[in-house]
């Protein structure tokens, strides 16, 4: 089931009257409800991967319980070792048991020694990267003595299920989202409202950008042959907007969703494309995958601490961790490894940290120095996207080498995009309207949360005029793309 179907549609206000309205008495219920439900919603894509989701949670659970009852440091290391093997072997079997085989494979050609493997034909379970991150925060914090194990099975199974943010993140922290089911919720009618808002930011996000930028994106790079430098740029620049206005946008769905049902989820997003270098725009892209990183790997590691070559070390880690997380493909390790080469300057000359705050924090307008520091940035992380969305390393080689060419002074007039859902002049009005609308809320957690629209009239015009625009700019359906991570 995704958010922007119908059956959501039905499903979210069913559940909604239910959770409020007959449950709302008792917190236990509540938390039953909310693992059925989630399962349900899991189990609208295939009912199979129910068993792998529940096994993996009943593992934490127990593991967890057993690490309260022990002080051993052995059988300590032992039980987090299970829940290592266990959440880590899932994930290697079912995301990456191909890709290495295929490595293998041309290693051994590569030496002259034949060899032929067998595939498996492995379904991916959606949604497995990021509800095995979840528990294993889960394990790590009680192995570190954070955090205090639960003793109350129905709460730590809506954690690790809870279905607005199960198949897509944010990848919460047990220490910020579990104490939230021991607490008795109330209806806030606030913090519904402003989850509604959200709820239909993140629509428009992803239903009129996403899903309509897909379509130029998928254009050029399937057809990257046809087309010169200028509209292979112009592609790339699609790409860029279909995974934020994708990726963004269900976050601001999940996270507006649970609002609904008193939950406070983690931001994810926070205007990354308005980073003045790439520490910044890291520190706003998929907040959540990189605080994980951050704090279990990184930091164990060192950090930033130590020699020259430790740091170089740490930080080409983390980085190629980051892209071999993202899909069983040598296309996201090299954007990884892009990236690292990106950030490792800024570490080492210290500058890493310069722009924390939001820019032009107290102005309406940028300067020239932060305009070109925005566009600099944007324009690095569009060339990494190249690799993010290209089939194959070759392909996205001679992508860029194709923009690189003299072609690209090829003037990209209009009969390149023809055939789309929106013509290239409506796509690129919704596309400056929408970061019009995304600088002015910059300063927000997402951007139409503290609109000042004056009178409520204007208000609600905002609101409807966005509906409409939902449905008459709606572009052929789209799956989310993290859905396959």
């Amino acid at each position: 089931m995704i958010f922007n179907s119908l059956e959501f549609a039905i499903f979210l206000p069913i559940v909604f009257l239910l959770y409020w309205f007959v449950l709302n008495k008792n917190l236990k219920l509540q938390n039953l409800f909310i693992v059925i439900v989630s399962y349900i919603f899991y189990g609208w894509w295939d009912w199979r991967f129910l068993f792998l989701i529940a096994f993996s949670s009943l593992v934490d659970f127990f593991i967890g319980v057993q690490l309260s009852k022990t002080d051993t440091p052995k059988l300590r290391k032992l039980l987090m070792g299970i829940s290592l093997s266990v959440n880590l072997g899932f994930l290697g079997f079912f995301k990456y048991f191909n890709f290495f085989i295929d490595s293998f494979a041309s290693t051994f050609t590569f030496f002259g020694i034949p060899f032929s493997p067998t595939h498996l034909n492995i379904l991916l379970p959606v949604g497995i990267s990021f509800y095995t991150f979840q528990t294993l925060s889960y394990s790590i914090d009680v192995y570190r003595r954070q955090l205090e194990p639960t003793k109350d099975i129905i709460a730590f199974l809506a954690f690790v299920s809870f279905f607005p943010q199960l198949v897509a993140g944010p990848i919460e922290r047990a220490t910020h989202l579990l104490p939230q089911f021991n607490k008795k919720r109330e209806f806030n009618y606030a913090l519904s409202v402003d989850g509604l808002k959200q709820i239909l930011w993140g629509l428009a996000k992803k239903i009129i950008i996403a899903d309509n930028a897909a379509e130029f994106a998928n254009l050029i790079f399937n057809n990257a042959d046809q087309y010169p430098g200028s509209v292979k740029l112009i592609g790339a620049i699609f790409f860029s907007l279909q995974i934020y206005g994708d990726f963004s946008g269900y976050s601001d769905i999940a996270i507006g969703t649970s609002k609904l049902f008193g939950f406070d989820l983690m931001q994810n997003f926070a205007f990354p494309y308005f980073s003045r270098d790439i520490a910044e725009f890291w520190r706003r892209w998929h907040i959540s995958l990189n605080t994980w990183f951050r704090d279990y790997l990184y930091i164990p590691l060192g950090g930033s601490r130590g020699g020259l070559s430790k740091k170089v070390r740490n930080t080409f880690i983390i980085f190629l961790v980051s892209g071999f997380w993202h899909g069983a493909n040598w296309t996201f390790i090299v954007w990884g490894g892009l990236n690292a080469l990106y950030f490792l300057p800024l570490l080492l000359a210290k500058k890493n940290r310069n722009n924390i705050g939001v820019v032009a924090e107290d102005r309406v307008f940028p300067n020239a120095q932060e305009v070109f520091q925005m566009l600099r940035t944007y324009l690095l992380v569009v060339l990494a996207w190249i690799f993010f969305r290209a089939e194959s390393v070759p392909h996205a080689i001679s992508f860029i080498d194709g923009i690189f060419s003299t072609s690209f002074f090829t003037f990209p007039s209009a009969t390149y995009f023809a055939g789309q859902n929106l013509s290239i002049y409506t796509m690129v009005a919704c596309i400056i309207v929408f970061f019009v609308i995304e600088w002015a809320g910059r300063r927000n957690i997402y951007a139409i949360q503290h609109f000042n629209l004056g009178h409520v009239t204007v208000k609600w015009s905002f609101y409807y005029s966005l509906i409409f625009c939902i449905f008459l700019f709606m572009g052929n359906e789209q799956d989310f793309i993290y859905f396959q991570f």
